[in-house]
């Protein structure tokens, strides 16, 4: 696929180059004179542009429909964008999986993997699982690795802008780790990592149960639950990377750490893995008393987390995500702690996007990447005819 940049041979062909492509982009097919209005700029200004991009490989000139000769005399040649010059990898790595996306230029998803990874596996084992998981990808959807124009990864953890988690307890020797260099060995083309509650926030927001608003925080509820927020439609990570990580708040209180706070006897839950809460829920859901009373303390635990987020961002909207958004209750609980200390109390809902939130937010900053190298102009006016 080729590459429009700043070397073209003029700044205003660029930018007609850039408007004719959203132009195509945004509808299915379209001949010169469509495009031309729906541009504005010239029809010989269209047609250099169009030819442009498909020596680019950015554009093709779709067949005439058979027939269309014989009843209407030599038809207008047709154009369209090609979604299939490229492609685009999101990729989770989870405690217990690692999951990829593949999707063309489009953002259209046309294939997924995931495989089972151990709680305890070290980086090394996992980052392979990761790569056997991308190779197998596009081993079946038989996408070649060098069609690849960006990779977007979402981790646990603080991440910084270089793709270094700085601080990762979720998964064994994650802190330090040069995630974004490691990965970046396998591929030729952009890797960007993100945060896995930040990505999940994006996800929703794309596709999912935030897609009209703007103004949202999405929470990643597990043992320790995180938080993605969305200002204004931008992401909002912290001068430090840092913004949502309310899974520290038990630090305010010591009493009210996961481990006390899921224990069905006077001891601390030990060890306190996915596996020992899962038994803790599945006899709350049998009418085990300590059982539900470990539960209950969990949600509100949850509630006071997000209340507090809520207080300082004040969102349209609250998403709840991961799985302990399955569990029964979490919502109204949450909806009438947040009524009772928000002055604008916001809508609180579950996630659309399930399981494959995070990944499909890693896929969405992989299509950001591309999208402001395909449709951006830095310096550019509006179009001139």
């Amino acid at each position: 696929m080729g590459r429009l940049t700043g070397g073209d041979p003029s700044l205003l062909r660029r930018i007609n180059s850039v408007v004719v492509l959203h132009a195509l982009r945004a509808t299915d097919v379209a001949t010169l004179t469509e495009i031309t209005g729906l541009t504005g700029l010239s029809r010989p200004t269209v047609e250099g542009v169009v030819e442009g991009l498909i020596e680019a490989g950015l554009v093709v000139e779709k067949a005439a429909e058979e027939g269309a000769a014989r009843r209407q005399g030599r038809p207008a040649r047709r154009f369209r964008f090609r979604a299939e010059a490229g492609h685009l990898l999101g990729l989770e790595v989870g405690a217990h999986r690692v999951a990829a996306l593949l999707a063309d230029l489009d953002g259209r998803v046309i294939g997924s993997q995931a495989r089972d990874v151990s709680g305890t596996a070290a980086a090394d084992e996992r980052l392979e699982r990761l790569r056997g998981a991308v190779a197998e990808l596009l081993r079946r959807a038989g996408v070649a690795r060098g069609s690849l124009r960006a990779v977007g990864v979402a981790t646990p953890g603080i991440v910084t802008s270089d793709g270094t988690v700085r601080l990762g307890t979720a998964l064994p020797g994650w802190t330090g780790l040069r995630l974004g260099e490691r990965l970046s060995r396998s591929f030729k083309c952009p890797v960007l990592v993100e945060n896995d509650a930040n990505a999940a926030a994006v996800a929703e927001h794309w596709k999912g149960a935030a897609t009209e608003s703007d103004d949202v925080v999405f929470v990643l509820a597990g043992l320790s639950p995180g938080a993605g927020a969305l200002i204004g439609g931008r992401l909002h990570r912290g001068h430090g990377g840092a913004a949502g990580e309310i899974g520290a708040l038990h630090l305010l209180g010591r009493e009210m750490t996961p481990e006390t706070l899921l224990s069905t006897t006077d001891e601390p839950l030990h060890p306190l893995d996915e596996q020992a809460v899962a038994q803790v829920f599945a006899r709350a859901r049998e009418g085990d008393r300590p059982a539900r009373a470990a539960v209950d303390r969990f949600i509100q635990r949850l509630v006071h987390d997000v209340a507090a987020l809520a207080l300082a961002l004040d969102p349209e909207l609250v998403v709840i995500g991961g799985w302990a958004a399955g569990l029964d209750g979490v919502l109204d609980p949450l909806r009438r702690e947040l009524s009772r200390y928000c002055l604008s109390p916001p809508q609180v809902t579950l996630s659309r996007l399930g399981d494959a939130a995070v990944a499909t937010g890693a896929l969405r900053l992989a299509l950001d990447h591309v999208e402001e190298e395909l449709f951006s102009v830095e310096d550019a006016a509006t179009p001139r005819r």
